[in-house]
């Protein structure tokens, strides 16, 4: 039986918390109710991100999964399925796991009586305020099937995105492990033991072999060290990432690296440009858009400036004088934002800019890709060369002697 977790109000005013086990939410609010408690707040246990129930961390809902149980809900509103009918639907056929159990809560708050947006509200770690202010639009504007399908290409694109990211990287990881594993079982293991016959032969070795030697017995010796320093550097970092300063100092650099600068700044555009364009089209308020199109950008220097830009815009200013001032914000994009101010048609031309700036982003990640490879490639030969090198250059000072 489900618990789930409360906090209510007793016939003397005091406020109490709680679990209770029940069949639903309606089950706990009559349970409750009949021990003489007016329920404030019922939420299923564990529904929290990141909880762990014996020692078990909770899967997520993937994005491609996200996006399809949503491309399955728009086509049931669209075939004209009554809500509480398409989610039990979407809710039987889907296996077992979290999205099936996070469909059976929302199925649960649809009978009794809460509107979806609001049912999709209180799953925050799966359904963001984005995804909730659309569907809470399409509910007003009785377009629900509209916004559903919107939000499944939204959805499908930033998945495609992803994808395309993470396969791109995954080479350039692997060979920077693979390499610099290479190079620590050379310098632990090889390189010690040949070293040994260039120590009893008493010669004056080249400055790269003795700069290698010295690596190796650093490393021999004080590896532990090394270890120690890996672990309290990684346990600073996880402490430290969290904090707003630390955040905000962390984008602002990534937006002023050389390479990975214009990258950031070509996404961040794509996320702004398709996030606000997909929002107002579906009928959110400009503030209320800005607001959550700044949540979906995600890097902090562009919150800072969009927070001004709402803030000039509550005092009748226009997007696009306002974006113009900061310098994030490229010219091509002010002129497009500004001619859809000028003709109306300003969430396409949103749409517009950020499928353009999603296509100069998966460019520059192919051409960047494609150069990065061989730089690798090129480096990691290098750094085996020099092993090389310093190994070879004592053994041919060697034969000289000998001969």
């Amino acid at each position: 039986m489900p618990t789930f977790r409360y906090s209510a109000y007793k016939a003397a005013g005091a406020e109490v918390s709680g679990t209770i086990e029940a069949e639903s939410l309606r089950d706990a609010q009559m349970r409750l109710k009949k021990e003489g408690l007016f329920a404030k707040d019922i939420s299923p246990l564990g529904t929290e991100t990141g909880e762990v129930r014996g020692w078990r961390l909770r899967r997520g809902v993937s994005l491609p999964e996200q996006a399809l149980a949503t491309r399955r809900l728009a086509t049931l509103l669209g075939s004209s399925v009554p809500v509480f009918e398409a989610v039990s639907a979407l809710q039987e056929q889907e296996r077992p796991g979290e999205l099936k159990n996070i469909l059976g809560r929302v199925r649960e708050r649809l009978r009794e009586g809460v509107p979806l947006a609001r049912a999709f509200a209180a799953e925050p770690h799966v359904f963001n305020d984005s995804y909730v202010a659309m569907v809470a639009a399409g509910e007003a504007s009785g377009a629900l099937e509209t916004v559903l399908e919107r939000l499944a290409e939204f959805l499908e694109d930033q998945a495609a995105i992803r994808s395309k990211v993470s396969t791109a990287l995954a080479y350039p990881i692997l060979m920077m492990v693979v390499g610099g594993g290479v190079m620590l079982f050379l310098l632990a293991f090889v390189i010690p033991k040949i070293v040994v016959v260039f120590e009893q032969n008493r010669a004056a070795l080249p400055l790269i072999t003795v700069a290698l030697m010295a690596v190796s017995h650093f490393f021999q010796q004080w590896w532990w060290l090394v270890v120690i320093v890996a672990c309290g550097l990684a346990l600073l970092y996880d402490r430290l990432r969290h904090r707003p300063a630390v955040q905000e100092w962390r984008d602002r650099v990534v937006l002023r690296l050389p390479l990975a600068g214009p990258l950031v700044q070509k996404l961040a555009l794509a996320r702004l440009g398709r996030a606000l364009g997909l929002l107002l089209v579906s009928g959110v308020p400009m503030i209320r858009a800005l607001e959550i199109a700044a949540e979906v950008v995600a890097n902090r220097t562009y919150r800072s400036v969009l927070n001004q830009v709402k803030a000039e815009i509550i005092e009748g200013g226009r997007l696009s004088a306002s974006l113009g001032r900061s310098p994030l914000f490229p010219p091509l994009l002010i002129h497009m934002i500004a001619v859809g101010e000028r003709g109306g048609e300003l969430e396409q031309m949103l749409i517009r800019a950020g499928a353009a700036f999603e296509k100069e982003f998966e460019t520059s990640v192919t051409r960047g890709m494609a150069l990065l490879e061989p730089l690798l490639v090129l480096g990691m030969g290098l750094a085996v060369g020099t092993v090389v090198m310093a190994v070879l250059l004592p053994i041919f000072q060697m034969n000289q002697l000998i001969k």
